[in-house]
């Protein structure tokens, strides 16, 4: 394990620079001064270059074999032509947020897209995509984001028992999944319904987990992406041994465990770092913070922005954009490549924000205020991407027309899924919960049946 020099980890620290130069392992450090020389980086394709000087810092030229991302994501429409030019903007030229707790500085976030649907660069992290590729992530962000109105509307008519909305993340979650390669295997938590798509899972297994008449529906091999985990931050650790088992055999795929900012407080999560960077483990962090775990906002959780623990485990951290589809995509393909080549684990931390409630039992009007959300709607990620399509000239009124049509046969696909589900059986929850039976659950299970009872003897005295 190689980690950053005192005198490198301080700089990133004043900063508060999530770049892969500020944050990435030090190699070649001069003897016995701290001083760092400019380290390799890989850019978002992983193609190796070299960081300039941190006092003459520029946006580094791209490479000529950068690699597309073609083939990760799903293409729309029938264009052909290349993205214009992209709007040059200053290396420096990073959005600011607030800090995350008292006398923090501000940390910057890596941004390919701004809110107002302007295309800007990174010095160290960019995509070179077609017009047809990010029509693909405008597609996936819209379905997604219908799937996910589907489901909260058809738990709150009774047909699940419990839905958690990902209204919001899409970016985070659509850029970071089509980052990946098939080989590479997925530890989701439960928010994870973007990344799923990504994998090609059928959407209406994940409605089954929530009906509760399966544990999942789909084989986590057949996807690389693994059964959704309710257990706070358990995955993460299930990833980093996952992981190391996949260097021990040799092959060049990685992992990544997603998490958000409340399960980093789990001890799961800091025993997963230990592990990943003591064995340089091929996984990747992703850390989605939609800034609430439940009603505790993130600067309750932690001194320091997330991003920044990675350094105290001796493995880089960034911050992205989270509502930035394109940012989320170049830091993944990076951060996917380096463990990829050995280089060990990362984390990213996912700046967004979730728009509605922590799951559907939850009243998020409790704890936050309606000018947040209404702030946050103005970075809504699927609008600074349609704004950016149609500024730039790389999709027309007939293509969003087409997704328009995608979305509704999406809804009628969901409702339809779930009226041929069978019923969950109330029972099951007091069977094989010992081998041999117990007279508690015994009474337990006599005392449910009756209460179950009771409401057939009441619906037919109504219908009397």
């Amino acid at each position: 394990m190689t980690v950053e020099s005192t005198a490198a980890r301080s700089d990133a620290r004043r900063s508060g620079t999530g770049g892969k130069r500020a944050t990435q392992a030090a190699t070649g450090r001069a003897a016995g001064n701290g001083t760092a020389e400019a380290p390799e980086s890989a850019t978002a394709s992983g193609t190796p270059r070299k960081a300039a000087a941190k006092t003459s810092r520029k946006p580094a030229a791209k490479s000529a074999d950068r690699t597309k991302s073609a083939g990760s994501t799903k293409s729309t429409g029938k264009t052909t032509r290349k993205a214009p030019a992209k709007t040059k903007a200053p290396a420096k030229a990073r959005t600011r947020v607030s800090g995350d707790g008292p006398g923090q500085p501000e940390p910057e976030l890596v941004q390919l897209l701004t809110p107002e649907g302007e295309r800007v660069t990174h010095p160290d992290y960019d995509v070179d995509l077609s017009a047809e590729e990010i029509q693909g992530l405008y597609r996936d962000m819209v379905l997604t984001r219908r799937f996910d109105a589907e489901a909260t509307a058809l738990q709150r008519q009774g047909e699940l028992g419990l839905w958690a909305s990902l209204l919001g993340q899409e970016a985070a979650q659509i850029g970071s999944g089509r980052a990946l390669r098939s080989d590479d295997y997925v530890f989701p938590t439960y928010r994870e319904h973007g990344v799923a798509w990504c994998r090609d899972v059928d959407p209406t297994m994940l409605l089954g987990m929530f009906r509760g008449v399966n544990n999942g529906g789909w084989d986590p091999n057949t996807n690389n992406f693994h059964l959704y985990t309710i257990v706070i931050g358990s995955q993460v650790l299930h990833a980093t041994g996952y992981a190391m088992g996949v260097a021990k055999d040799g092959a060049d795929s990685a992992v990544i465990a997603y998490f958000g900012d409340g399960a980093s407080s789990q001890g799961d999560v800091a025993e997963a770092f230990t592990f990943s960077a003591v064995y340089n483990a091929p996984v990747v962090f992703f850390c989605q913070n939609n800034q609430w775990a439940i009603s505790e906002p993130t600067e309750r959780q932690s001194r320091v922005p997330i991003y920044q623990r990675a350094q105290g485990f001796g493995f880089p951290g960034v911050r992205v954009d989270g509502n930035d589809v394109l940012a989320c995509l170049a830091v993944t393909k990076a951060a996917v490549e380096r463990a990829r080549t050995g280089e060990g684990p990362m984390l990213i931390e996912a700046f967004t924000y979730r728009m509605g409630a922590h799951t559907t039992s939850d009243d998020p009007t409790r704890y936050r205020s309606d000018e947040e959300r209404t702030a946050w709607e103005a970075k809504d990620p699927i609008q600074r991407l349609r704004v950016y399509l149609e500024s730039a000239g790389l999709a027309d009124d007939a293509f969003f027309a087409g997704v328009e049509e995608e979305s509704e046969a999406m809804g009628r696909h969901v409702r339809e899924a779930i009226r041929t589900m069978p019923d969950p059986d109330t029972m099951a929850i007091f069977e094989n919960a010992y081998a041999d039976g117990h007279a508690l659950v015994d009474e337990e299970r006599a005392q449910f049946a009756s209460y179950l009872a009771s409401f057939a003897d009441s619906d037919s005295q109504e219908g009397r």
